[in-house]
């Protein structure tokens, strides 16, 4: 048997080629991206597409399950409250063949805007919900939902999270499954929710759940370690990893893979007659709070807390564990290296010239690259709230302006995938309501933060087909706004971008800019710049640093004079060129 290493992300596409999953669909997001990106590699077998947002590739999977085949739909946590709408009434439909929603969450917001703990979801839409703690797991885990699903004609849940997504270990490797499609045929009492039916449908998928339930008492995928203590460990996912580095084999441990529904008498027959149990879990007390409501003394949360990501340091601390690791003892930290605009970023430009007119803006943000312009030296945004607000936020942030007497213009930007995510249907609701905003388009070409994946304005899918561009100023025509009323610029010309934000601080009503220039790491980009540069004449040079208030990481200043300092991430935008009064700054084609 072939056993190569995965990461989790990687073990989940595998496992669902090796499920027969047919149909995929995703919108990409840190930690869940690679999971799609990794199901296209198996795109003879599989139907995989980036959707516009989770619910449509919830909607997608849901369909294809309903029509017969096996299907999955994968997204970041916050991605899933988007999906929910869905979710939650497919969960009361059940399944047909097979469908897997995956929750990638993301304890200690390394990439995203919360912390939101989605096991909190499977109770509440009626799902059941899988957890596993490594690779090999992530693909068998996997399959194994696909079978249940089935199995008890529910909707299931895996959930991960960033380190189980991320880290990488040794995965065995199985043969693609045989699933042949199962023949669809009209049950609307079944899949069609009005009231009616969807009252039936409440009583079986609690029938369902109650199945599982019991299912779960002996499945392998809980397993108890009795290792003769008497104080034994509950945990699930990544954080029982944690607790056997932690403690060791001083503990028994019960590791729940189904975490939802939990098997009540598992936890009973685990608990009796241990002296004391503890709760390992990130995020929220999911397992501490069930654990309690069987009348179980036990603790964890009040030691651990529910903020950040666990690892087997914070519990050794939490818990009076000795032994550390000389690693731990020595305070060893790695220096942060926050993100920033690249070298050449368009979005540069736009916060260049937005922060030298902040006085008379007020600028809500959105979430992709562009969220970096927060930062200093821009500033370039107050609000920042979840994909589509920096559009509508503006609508109502304006009205209470304007009830206050702030004569400042409201500014919303965000980017074309969020555009194509939930933007486009807030734009509707500025241009209907005749809101006084400027709303932004920050098209860069691609989904860029997630890692360069196409969305509707590409020409290409997932799979790699050719496929139509959705034209994004088209769109905002089609609302019906007057075109006088919308500017298309480039960001890098601050000539332009300053004129189109100075037309709309002086009309009053909606105005749209889109700034459009494509992302400086495209492939194609990098080969039509042909390794073009900036350089600074020294002698020119008066040490004046208006090209530094752009903060371009491929420039420095040293020995009181500008220099490109990482001449290799350079693109020779000649952004910096536009700062300098005095000619000392030019483009060279060419030649690195």
């Amino acid at each position: 048997m072939q056993r190569v290493i995965m990461s989790g992300d990687e073990a989940v596409a595998r496992g669902a080629w090796e499920a027969g999953v047919s149909v995929a669909a995703a919108y990409p997001g840190t930690p869940s991206t690679e999971i799609l990106e990794n199901i296209s590699l198996y795109k003879d077998e599989i139907y995989c597409t980036w959707a516009n947002n989770e619910k449509t590739a919830t909607e997608i999977a849901i369909g294809a399950s309903i029509g017969g085949v096996r299907a999955l739909a994968a997204m970041k946590h916050v991605g899933m409250n988007v999906a929910s709408d869905p979710i939650f009434s497919a969960a009361y439909t059940g399944v047909n063949a097979g469908l897997l929603i995956v929750s990638a969450d993301d304890p200690g917001c390394h990439s995203s805007q919360n912390e939101q703990d989605n096991r909190l979801y499977a109770p509440h839409a009626k799902l059941g919900m899988l957890e596993p703690s490594d690779s090999q797991e992530c693909k068998e885990f996997t399959k194994a939902a696909f079978e249940l699903g089935e199995k008890f004609d529910l909707v299931m849940l895996l959930r991960m999270t960033t380190r189980v997504c991320h880290s990488k270990s040794v995965v065995e490797l199985g043969e693609r499954a045989g699933a042949p499609p199962v023949a669809y045929t009209s049950k609307p009492e079944k899949y069609a929710m009005l009231p009616v039916n969807a009252r039936k449908r409440h009583v079986a998928v609690e029938q369902n759940l109650n199945r599982l339930k019991e299912y779960a008492y002996s499945s392998p995928l809980n397993r108890v370690e009795d290792n003769g203590s008497s104080i034994g460990v509950i945990s699930s996912g990544i954080s029982y990893m944690h607790a056997k580095e932690a403690f060791g084999d001083s503990v028994n441990y019960l590791k729940l893979g189904i975490t939802y529904p939990i098997s009540d008498r598992l936890v009973r027959e685990f608990a009796a007659g241990l002296e004391k149990v503890y709760i390992i879990e990130e995020g929220e007390g999911y397992l501490e709070s069930y654990v309690k409501a069987l009348g179980i003394p036990c603790t964890g949360k009040e030691m651990l807390g529910c903020q950040g990501e666990l690892d087997a340091h914070k519990i050794r601390q939490a818990f009076g564990l000795e032994a550390e690791p000389e690693i731990y003892e020595a305070g060893i930290n790695a220096p942060p290296r926050p993100p920033v605009l690249c070298a050449g970023c368009p979005h540069r430009g736009f916060y260049y010239a937005m922060s030298v007119r902040k006085d008379k803006i007020i600028a809500v943000g959105d979430i992709g690259c562009y969220s970096l312009g927060v930062n200093a030296p821009f500033y370039g945004f107050d609000i920042g709230i979840c994909m589509g607000s920096g559009f509508s936020i503006p609508i109502g942030l304006s009205k209470a302006a304007k009830l206050q007497g702030d004569k400042r213009k409201v500014f919303g930007i965000l980017g074309d995938s969020t555009f194509y995510h939930s933007g486009f249907t807030s734009l509707l609701d500025a241009v209907h309501t005749c809101a006084d905003v400027c709303l932004c388009v920050l098209d860069n070409s691609i989904t860029a933060m997630t890692g360069h994946q196409e969305n509707a304005g590409t020409q290409k899918d997932l799979m790699g087909y050719e496929v139509p561009a959705i034209d994004i100023v088209q769109m905002i025509y089609s609302t019906g706004i007057d075109k006088s009323r919308v500017k298309i610029v480039d960001p890098i010309d601050q000539e332009q971008m300053g004129a189109a934000i100075d037309e709309a601080l002086e009309t009053e009503g909606i105005f749209v800019i889109v700034a459009k220039r494509p992302c400086a790491l495209l492939k194609e980009v990098i080969k039509a710049n042909r390794g073009a540069r900036c350089v600074i004449d020294q002698d020119k040079c008066r040490g004046c640093k208006a090209c530094m208030k752009i903060a371009c990481p491929a420039m420095a200043f040293e020995n009181k004079k500008a220099i490109i300092a990482d001449p290799a991430s350079c693109t020779g935008c000649e952004l910096c060129a536009q700062m300098c009064k005095f000619d000392a700054i030019s483009r060279v084609e060419g030649g690195r």
